[in-house]
């Protein structure tokens, strides 16, 4: 069987997993089951074929599945008829489909894994089937035939001393177990073995089908004995993602059409709680369970691990879903004060999976759908006079005659639309979230317990200005009379991110001359294909900037001292508010201030270490038991090089959350390095909880002086204001060019791509972030920090009157001395040469330069060779 995901190579990463597909649901309101529901789901699956996808061979599909309840009519007939087996009554006995390898001996000892921890675990085994299943009848492509698994069932029976939510979370500790166990021996042997499910309510099967074959390759699915009181399918199409036969949908309690543009975030964040979840209900059993996460499953099978374990540890389904799919509560002054405090508190647990999502869920009590905040997926559902519901991505999935239609309608966004099986009704979303939201005291856990920047005494720590090191500080940051001109100045004058147009032709960083920044080396995904943009204006309601940090509690209880958190309103710091923040001595809370510069005497090789000790001071800090991470560069000097921020944050963020302890303190950034709007996404992208870009500040209070700032703004406290508020702007259009709403979410989620960045670097300080063309490491990086840092504090011989100016080094202006551009005047002359007087040697000298003088110096592409091309002794590359 080779029912695995490829190694990273050439374009593809795994780590680019993501799905679009189409999801939807029957069931009978009052719990009846009937083979009519697999039918009518059959039918629904069929009619969203269009939403599945294949590949060059048109039979094998993305995937497709169907849950069911479990059939214990059908089961009770074939365990008697196949295994000499009298089945327990429902809900004392679990079963569910296992993907083995096809390999006898590793299939063999697969089942052996699975049955010690049956028996370790307390329950019993009661026995194992075939699965009945037809390739040829289901005529299944031969790239699905060459991965098939082999599918059996097993029948696992309750202990008597357990009830029944008990033996649910036994099954998931016999599970997880099993998975370790197989991963230890071979983790290629764990990829070829799935377990679908495991459970005493609901059944799975799935594969690497067409929406059309599910039914002909899965017989049992026809036959009339087989009855449910619900049926969930999905067609998975599988957008930058590799099919497998696991990957199919739906999975454990949920399907997804959509894609969790925070995953990344998602998974680091879950995996930093780890260490501090506790469960009462699995006590010294719960190591078991982790990592919570699989490393190599898709973004809805990521949310799935998570909900999992959340319904387990003993929320209900519906509570589980409010926490990961919140609504715009932030902004919506019509929403009740409860529902409002329910949300707010859960925002100091779990960041939101953000991203256009329609997700239909059901544990077997429950079955219902919730669209996210921003309703860019469709969800349609109908109710019948027969008391059947269907929910579907789109009207006539399953065909209804219109005097059956009791009641439809459409799901809104950051609704939720939930049947209720043991009520046998419809819960409508205000009663749900009602419910839910007055459980406990939320607003009064939140007055008591969160604390307010404001609450915080900036002690008295002068101002910050300091006229006379600013120039030499702003040329070892790397600033440029083009970062005023163009960036700094516009922004507080028009307080909004400075629109640019015509493109950059700059050189790359890592192809320039110039040490630049490092921040140059990433660029900003955005969406595309199926997973739409937002507009950061229109969409103003549902967009937040407001986020809590500091140590986070137990993600799996709920209890007053979970709100103990610090609120901020606005990710960009005063100087004020952070000195407040470095001398806090307040409500049991402390912040340590870690140095990330290193001794200029150390020279470029200096870096590595420096990240060694900001790393080991930041988690003894928190072992320590301090609440904040203050990294700061203010002792940057002649004798001290900065580390750059992002460096920093990215080494001390992924460091934290590989020892499960980032959850435990805050990362406040204090900086003269980010000042433009693309370096405060990159901080908060790669862990940062909140900046302060001091020099920035510095930088426009010293142009206020000169007479470069408009009037208007009468003094610093106004420019400050003016730059938070264009750097508010200009962050939510970066968030919402991903489609993502909040900075809760988009805080750690790494929305980038490097480009020029080796593996030493990446794995280092931005775990998971692609960088396909690879490049630079820590040498080449701390050699730019040095030659920076030389041009504040130049060598004697070296110093002269311009080191009291800032360097135009042309990024944006093309200069003979700056950094290289795609076109120079001289290009553009030869062009307009050649246009004007039809001169075929002007036109020659363009186009040779553009093709093979430019373009090598400043993209990739122009690094590449082709046969037959050969230098000329002008320098310039001609055809042979």
């Amino acid at each position: 069987m080779h029912n695995r995901i490829p190694k990273a190579q050439g374009l593809y990463n795994p780590a680019n997993e993501h799905d679009s597909c189409g999801v939807g649901f029957v069931a009978n309101i009052r719990g009846e089951a009937s083979h009519q529901i697999i039918q009518d789901a059959a039918i629904m699956l069929r009619n969203m074929d269009h939403r599945g996808a294949c590949g060059a061979d048109p039979n094998t599909g993305d995937g497709a599945g169907m849950l069911t309840a479990l059939p214990h009519a059908l089961f009770v007939e074939l365990a008697k008829e196949e295994l000499g087996v009298s089945l327990p009554e429902p809900g004392r006995y679990a079963t569910g489909n296992i993907f083995l390898p096809r390999d006898e001996e590793d299939r063999e000892f697969c089942r052996a894994a699975l049955e010690r921890y049956i028996a370790e675990q307390g329950q019993h085994l009661l026995g194992w089937r075939a699965v009945p299943v037809d390739p040829d009848a289901a005529d299944i492509g031969p790239v699905a035939r060459k991965s098939q698994p082999v599918t059996e069932q097993i029948f696992i029976g309750a202990s008597e001393d357990i009830d029944n939510a008990e033996f649910e979370r036994q099954l998931y500790v016999i599970r997880n177990r099993s998975y370790r166990e197989i991963e230890g021996r071979d983790p290629a042997l764990r990829r070829s073995y799935y377990i679908c499910s495991l459970s005493t309510r609901v059944m799975i099967y799935k594969g690497q089908l067409t929406s059309g074959q599910l039914m002909r390759y899965y017989p049992e699915l026809n036959d009339e004995r087989f009855t449910s009181h619900l049926a969930m399918v999905h067609s998975r199409f599988s957008t930058n993602t590799f099919p497998s036969w696991d990957r199919a949908q739906p999975l454990r309690y949920m399907a997804h059409n959509g894609e969790i543009n925070t995953l990344r975030g998602n998974k680091n964040w879950m995996s930093s709680r780890q260490g501090v979840m506790e469960s009462e209900l699995f006590g010294d059993e719960f190591h078991h369970l982790l990592p919570i996460v699989d490393p190599d499953t898709s973004d809805s099978g990521t949310f799935d691990n998570a909900l999992e374990l959340l319904l387990l540890a003993g929320r209900p389904l519906p509570e589980v879903m409010m926490m990961m799919i919140p609504e715009a509560w932030q902004n919506d002054d019509a929403m009740s004060a409860e529902k409002r405090a329910f949300y707010e508190y859960h925002s100091c647990l779990m960041e939101p999976w953000d991203g256009p999502a329609s997700v239909v869920f059901t544990d077997g009590r429950y079955i219902g759908a919730v669209l996210d905040r921003n309703g860019l997926r469709p969800s349609r559902y109908y109710i019948t006079h027969d008391d059947r519901c269907i929910m579907a991505s789109e009207v006539g999935a399953l065909p209804v005659e219109p005097e059956n239609v009791k009641q439809k309608g459409r799901l809104k966004p950051g609704r939720m639309f939930l049947i209720d099986f043991e009520e046998q009704r419809l819960v409508s979303d205000e009663e749900i979230k009602s419910r839910f939201a007055s459980e406990r005291p939320y607003g009064e856990w939140l007055d008591e317990q969160r604390i307010e920047l404001d609450e915080l005494e900036p002690k008295s720590e002068p101002h910050g200005f300091y006229p006379e090191t600013l120039v030499e500080r702003m040329r070892v940051f790397g600033y440029t009379a083009e970062t005023m001109q163009f960036m700094l100045i516009p922004l507080v004058h028009a307080k909004k991110d400075p629109i640019g147009s015509m493109g950059n032709d700059a050189a790359l960083a890592v192809l320039s001359d110039k040490p630049r920044l490092l921040y140059d080396y990433f660029k900003q995904h955005f969406a595309q294909v199926t997973n739409p943009a937002i507009d950061s204006i229109r969409e103003e309601p549902i967009m937040s900037l407001e986020c809590y940090i500091g140590p986070e509690g137990n993600l799996l209880t709920a209890t007053p001292e979970h709100a103990h958190r610090l609120r901020v309103p606005h990710p960009i710091l005063t100087n004020e508010q952070v000195a407040a923040l470095k001398h806090m001595d307040h409500r049991d809370w402390a912040a340590k201030t870690i140095d990330i510069t290193w001794p200029s005497a150390e020279g470029a090789d200096g870096l590595p270490g420096a990240l060694d000790r900001i790393c080991a001071e930041a988690e003894a800090a928190i072992d320590e038991g301090f609440e904040l991470l203050i990294l700061t560069d203010r002792n940057v000097g002649e004798d001290r090089i900065p580390v750059s921020a992002l460096l920093a944050t990215g080494a001390v963020h992924h460091h934290l959350v590989a020892a499960h302890k980032r959850t435990r303190a805050g990362i406040i950034v204090e900086t003269g390095e980010a000042r433009e709007v693309h370096h405060h996404c990159m901080l908060i992208g790669y862990g940062a909880d909140a900046i302060n870009p001091y020099l920035a500040f510095e930088a426009l209070w010293q142009a206020r002086l000169d007479g470069l700032i408009n009037e208007k703004l009468e003094d610093d406290d106004a420019i400050v204001e003016a730059y938070r508020i264009g750097t508010a702007k200009g962050m939510l259009k970066v968030m919402a060019k991903m489609g993502i709403s909040t900075l809760h979410s988009y805080k750690g989620a790494q929305i980038f791509e490097a480009v020029g960045l080796g593996d030493e670097v990446i794995d280092r300080c931005f775990v998971g972030t692609a960088s396909q063309i690879k490049g630079v490491g820590l040498a080449v990086l701390g050699e730019e920090l040095r030659r920076r840092h030389e041009l504040g504090h130049p060598t004697r011989e070296r110093s002269g009157e311009q080191d009291r100016t800032l360097p135009n080094d042309g990024q944006f202006h093309w200069r003979a001395e700056g950094e290289k551009h795609g076109l120079n005047p001289q290009f553009i002359y030869d062009l307009q040469v050649a246009a004007r007087t039809d001169d075929r040697g002007a036109y020659q000298r363009f186009s040779d330069r553009v093709n093979f003088d430019s373009r090598e110096r400043c993209t990739p592409r122009g690094l590449l060779r082709f046969k037959g091309i050969e230098d000329n002794k002008s320098g310039i590359r001609k055809p042979i």
